[in-house]
């Protein structure tokens, strides 16, 4: 770590690439990720419920056997992440002294929170605490269902989810890019960040293994995305229009939302991710206020506080992982949460760092860490405290529980003022937050197989917009659910061998952060 030249590298990674039919591919990541997509695909449409008894095996043995290295992980990420804010590295900026942020502070959070989970909050802000609260499958930290002490322990289990621990996963591997690209002069790929360790074989066939990972799992976590979400939205349709929610019609917004994100993609960032995000966000702002205005107002503040005090209270306790009273729990829900995470960072991971040149680390860690888990305490606290209050006072189809988790938005905005025009207004958000995942995800596709270019020819962002549309429709309508299934479980299982990556990236993002405050910006 004393050697200054720690970072010259004569390599360029984009010099193996092919110029060809208007595309600028890297050789071997594009072609041996393409292959694997098309075989899985090609197999599971063969033997679709075979496929899901495989990948649900190997996603099920990877929880089972290392629940506690997920759950260790976790662990790490949150304090690493917390650590660099107080450390003195967290002055460093992220493209040298003079960098100038590219966007707003308003535009940079809209756009890492959509691409970050913004759909995951709409699928279940209302279905996860309701599911914990009637013991629909299991409850946390053994609390009795439908108890007093089980409405506050469902809303702070939910927020562990969904706040400090995700968020770390995500920073952690947007700041390693970030900087070792920024700073440091590296290719915009996930490979980049392991120079430090393993220098000149970054660009070697170990490095070509983890980007060719890094854009399977990607895809696989937006293909599954995109048909879950069409799903929803077309149980939504059903609820609200009588639209029948088959296979057809579940293709027909598949379709949709890669038109429109074909289109977002080829406009690029400015003209088309930003421009969504903040729609998303504006939109996502008028449904949230409307729904503390008219739903238990006084009882959703509540909810706030109490949320944030059980949440600090059982933080600790749910990241417990040698207690194994509350195994069955916490394989089911926190380590399967942990690896789909994983599954997405470098997807997320990549993006944000994408927009994030020219922020000093602690104002990164901040943005990425603590804002969006503060945003997530407010949305979570108005929807699900909203729902446990129907729930509990028997008000509604939640009042029985959960059927389809699909619905279980829908069902809660039915016993509010308006029903109908929320209903179609979260329809459009699901549709929405799909569309800026799916555009956000093909450009970090695209810049991991141009070999970090972050400047990939229309016709490459097309393909793999295109790619991802394909992908979700042809598995949902060739195997139906066991296919998509199949998918989300070869995603997740994905997340086993990434931890050990993004273990490996605390490593050399800290050696990286050092190097810069001992010598100072440097880029070759």
């Amino acid at each position: 770590m004393s050697d200054k030249k720690l970072y010259d590298t004569d390599y360029e990674l984009g010099q193996d690439n092919l110029q060809r039919f208007g595309m600028d591919v890297h050789h071997p990541v594009f072609w041996i990720a393409s292959g694997l997509v098309i075989l899985f695909v090609v197999g599971v449409l063969m033997a679709p419920e075979a496929s899901k008894g495989w990948f649900d095996g190997a996603k099920w043995w990877s929880i089972g056997q290392f629940d506690w290295l997920f759950m260790v992980a976790g662990n790490i990420f949150v304090l690493f992440s917390l650590a660099l804010i107080i450390l003195p590295v967290g002055k460093i900026r992220l493209g040298g002294p003079d960098a100038k942020p590219e966007f707003t502070r308003l535009s940079w959070f809209a756009m890492l929170f959509a691409a970050g989970m913004g759909i995951g909050l709409m699928f279940w802000s209302v279905a996860e605490p309701t599911a914990y609260f009637t013991g629909w499958y299991e409850t946390p930290l053994g609390v009795t269902a439908n108890s007093p002490e089980a409405a506050p322990m469902a809303m702070s289990a939910t927020m562990f989810h969904w706040g400090l621990h995700p968020w770390a996963i995500y920073a952690v591997v947007a700041l390693s890019l970030a900087f070792f690209s920024y700073n440091k002069g590296l290719p915009l790929t996930i490979r980049s960040a392991f120079y430090p360790l393993i220098k000149d074989h970054s660009w070697g066939p170990f490095g070509h293994l983890i980007d060719v990972i890094a854009v399977v799992a990607t895809l696989f976590g937006l293909a599954t995305s995109l048909g879950f979400g069409a799903q929803q939205a077309s149980a939504g349709l059903e609820f609200l229009f009588g639209i029948k929610a088959g296979i057809n019609s579940q293709v027909a917004i598949i379709v949709g939302v890669t038109a429109v994100a074909l289109v977002s993609v080829l406009r690029g960032l400015d003209g088309g991710v930003k421009v969504l995000s903040n729609i998303n966000m504006g939109l996502a702002g008028l449904l949230m206020l409307f729904v503390l205005i008219a739903g238990p107002t006084a009882i959703i503040f509540i909810t706030m506080g109490d949320t944030l005090l059980h949440y600090l209270m059982n933080i600790v306790p749910l990241s417990n992982w040698v207690d194994r009273s509350d195994e069955a729990w916490m394989q089911g829900w926190t380590v399967f949460y942990w690896a789909w995470w994983i599954s997405w960072s470098p997807f997320v991971g990549m993006f944000i760092a994408r927009i994030s040149k020219g922020r000093t680390v602690r104002e990164f860690i901040v943005a990425v860490l603590l804002v969006p888990t503060l945003v997530t305490l407010v949305w979570m606290s108005i929807f699900g405290g909203s729902a446990l209050d129907q729930v509990q006072n028997g008000v509604g189809a939640l009042a029985n529980g959960i059927d389809k988790v699909e619905l279980a938005m829908f069902q809660m905005l039915q016993n509010l003022p308006m029903a109908t025009i929320t209903s179609a207004l979260g329809i459009v958000l699901v549709l929405v937050f799909f569309i800026t995942s799916s555009d956000s995800g093909s450009l970090v596709i695209d810049a991991i197989t141009a070999g970090g270019k972050v400047d990939a020819p229309a016709m490459q962002r097309t393909f793999w917009v295109v790619i991802e549309g394909v992908v979700a429709a042809v598995l949902l309508f060739g195997g139906g659910a066991e296919a998509l299934t199949a998918l989300q479980a070869a995603a997740i299982t994905v997340g086993l061998p990434f931890t050990l990556v993004l273990l490996a990236m605390c490593v050399c993002v800290y050696m990286g952060l050092s190097h810069e405050k001992k010598y100072g910006f440097q880029n070759y």
